[in-house]
């Protein structure tokens, strides 16, 4: 009697287990799971590019800044060579205080007139 009572016991619990596991499984292949799955894959993944690139341009820019740095020795140039001084021209040169305006013409300013 023990025994029956053990098998029958060991059965319903593989068969509780295998249904549940089986449960599981199809949760996770329904549409919704597939695309939540495939979404965080993709988030995943672009995190992953975006670091790489990010630390590709850094390091791009430390070697470039290098290089140039390199060059500049070679070739004798100043790193920070001064500037002239600005140039300030004005750009419509108008001694009057007061524009004219011209006043009491015949000018019409309906812009459908045949011209």
């Amino acid at each position: 009697m023990f025994r029956r009572t053990f098998w029958f016991t060991t059965g319903v619990a593989a068969g509780v287990w295998a249904t549940t596991k089986v449960n599981r499984k199809l949760r996770q292949l329904t549409p919704e799971s597939l695309a939540a799955t495939a979404a965080n894959k993709a988030l995943e993944t672009g995190h992953r590019i975006k670091d790489r690139a990010i630390g590709f341009a850094l390091d791009v820019r430390d070697n470039m800044a290098q290089r140039e740095e390199e060059l500049g020795e070679a070739l004798g140039i100043d790193a920070d060579p001064e500037l002239p001084a600005p140039r300030r021209f004005a750009a419509i040169e108008n001694n009057r205080s007061d524009p004219k305006y011209i006043e009491n013409t015949t000018y019409s300013h309906d812009r459908n007139e045949d011209h």
